[in-house]
């Protein structure tokens, strides 16, 4: 057995890759590899909670989502790299813990109201959607994940889980998870085009397989310092899109550099982006290189997703046996 403590953590297949998702998670969990035993999965059933009436873009999503985690780096001889549906006993397990967790803990949840809010052009008013965090706790702890990588914004989500597996744990008299704890990862800011946070709802998103002509449209139509109008006028990085994707692809010499040079308008918008444009496609060619090699290979990727949740169902049934137990459902 493996003396690596265990991580969990996993993506909706909701679409393509983006810049905020690689650099706010992927990039870490490529690191994380080499230090734990790492589970990293597809939620597809997690993809229906806000997507149900378009359940037939989850497929091609999970097919592209392969190709960006194993183009930047996580590697199915490292991780066991699984998809959610492919391993019935979260949902099992979800409908035990169901049973035992109140209605006013999903209901308080942060992301419950925001995502509603956010999502208002949706009906959301479906018990997947407010059952979310319970399905993303029996996700975690069917595992008994030691940690989950998660950044500071996301530390109430898992104490939601942590207070689940002790209620289970007090009603049932008896030890069956390992209460998971955060592991708190720094990720730099990524905002999208329009400067809100980089996301596929907000369509200001920048992808990793977007064409090099695609990546230059987008970068010169993001939006810079609003207050400078002119070329000569000063500007302000701090508050400069451009400038947080320089922090992400350009030497700290150079962005010394623009820095100064844009608060004393030393330098114009146009040019700061042709800069930063020819950094970021510097970055992620090798990257779009490895991934298209995956684009006719889909039985490949299947097998590899296939294998894996054969190894994460092997572990699943382990915990289900205890916790049938511990319910006293292990009839013989």
């Amino acid at each position: 057995m493996s003396e690596k403590k265990r991580i969990l953590s996993g993506n909706r297949p909701t679409g393509r890759i983006h810049w905020g998702n690689y650099f706010g998670a992927l990039q870490n969990w490529v690191k994380l590899q080499d230090e734990y035993e790492c589970y990293y999965f597809i939620a597809d059933w997690h993809a229906l909670t806000t997507g149900y009436e378009d359940s037939q873009d989850i497929f091609p999503s999970v097919k592209e989502i392969m190709k960006d985690w194993l183009a930047v780096g996580l590697n199915p001889k490292k991780s066991t790299i699984f998809l959610q549906s492919w391993v019935p006993e979260h949902a099992e397990l979800h409908l035990l813990l169901s049973m035992i967790t109140p209605l006013g803990w999903l209901e308080r949840v942060p992301s419950f109201k925001d995502m509603q809010q956010q999502l208002n052009d949706r009906d959301l008013n479906m018990y997947g959607f407010l059952g979310y965090p319970l399905l993303q706790t029996a996700d975690i702890v069917i595992y008994n994940a030691h940690f989950v990588p998660v950044g500071e914004d996301q530390v109430s989500h898992l104490e939601f889980s942590r207070e689940v597996v002790r209620r289970f744990h007090h009603i049932m008299k008896k030890q069956v998870f390992v209460e998971p704890k955060p592991l708190l990862t720094s990720s730099p800011r990524v905002p999208g085009m329009d400067g809100r946070k980089m996301s596929k709802s907000f369509d200001n998103a920048i992808y990793i397989s977007d064409e090099d002509d695609v990546v230059r449209k987008k970068m010169m139509q993001t939006i810079t310092d609003p207050a400078r109008k002119r070329k000569d006028d000063p500007g302000n990085p701090e508050i400069c899109n451009i400038f947080a994707y320089h922090k992400l692809y350009t030497d700290e010499g150079t962005i010394e550099d623009i820095d100064s040079k844009c608060r004393n308008a030393g330098i114009g918008c146009v040019d700061c982006k042709k800069i930063c444009i020819e950094n970021a496609l510097k970055f992620w060619k090798p990257i779009k290189e490895e991934r298209e090699k995956w684009d006719d290979e889909e039985d490949k990727l299947l097998e590899i997703l296939r294998d894996g949740s054969k190894r994460a169902r092997e572990t699943a049934r382990e915990t289900m046996e205890r916790v049938r137990k511990a319910v006293h459902l292990n009839y013989k």
